[in-house]
């Protein structure tokens, strides 16, 4: 008994507790190329990490690739490559409020220097006169909150929808009468939504840098505007 005691006093003088124990080292082995596991749960990996990065999925397709790929907003766009895009984004839909949407942000995101675009259609009058029969009232734009309803003749809106033609006005605040919607407006373009010789609305584009629209630009978004109006119904809107 003595000796047994003996060797077991020895033995919990020679433990060592957990603690004191040194840290085990562990070395990561490849995974074998072709070890079940690894080709089941690979490619799943990969795939869930490609969708996070990606950030948008197609309703029609499952490859993670965008609906749309448009260009970067430019100082000069290539208005032709534009009308080629917003022609794709309109096909198979007529809604006047869809296209109209789809427009305003296309131009937004495509024309460098920007802080409103979109539209103004035609409403019945608050005080209607046989030559002032509507309003023109806000649609669909992409921007800050802008004036709700603008009469015919006033402002650049006003006076593009009254005069049906476009106004390309380098400094606004030297424009008579000029409604400063935003105060960070400089320039503006208005063209007139014109369709079977009816007057429906306008187009209205802002910038905050003076003289941003030229002619170039003009013809580029008549050119465009053309195609909406071509691609859009417009039987439930007022006109004159």
């Amino acid at each position: 008994m003595a000796n047994k005691a003996l060797a077991t006093r020895q033995r919990m003088r020679h433990r060592v507790e957990p603690s004191q124990q040194a840290p085990r080292h562990y070395v990561a082995r490849p995974a074998q190329k072709n070890h079940p596991a690894a080709t089941r749960l690979i490619p799943s990996t990969v795939s869930k990490i490609s969708a996070l990065l990606t950030g948008f999925h197609s309703p029609s397709s499952t490859t993670g690739t965008p609906m749309f790929e448009t260009s970067a907003a430019s100082d000069k766009p290539d208005y032709d490559l534009l009308n080629k895009q917003l022609a794709s984004i309109l096909d198979g839909e007529r809604a006047l409020m869809t296209n109209a949407a789809q427009f305003s942000a296309l131009i937004f995101n495509s024309i460098s220097d920007l802080n409103w675009a979109g539209f103004y259609f035609c409403t019945e009058a608050k005080t209607a006169t046989q030559e002032k029969p509507c309003d023109l009232l806000l649609g669909a734009f992409q921007g800050k909150v802008a004036c709700v309803r603008i009469p015919l003749g006033r402002g650049v809106c006003g006076s593009a929808a009254q005069e049906r033609k476009t106004f390309l006005v380098p400094d606004v605040h030297a424009f008579p009468g000029h409604i400063a919607c935003d105060s960070a407006s400089n320039s503006e373009i208005v063209i007139p939504v014109i369709k079977d010789g009816k007057l429906y609305g306008v187009l209205d584009i802002d910038s905050p840098r003076l003289a941003r629209f030229s002619s170039d630009d003009q013809t580029g978004l008549e050119t465009m505007l053309a195609s909406f109006i071509a691609a859009t119904d417009f039987s439930a809107l007022p006109s004159i």
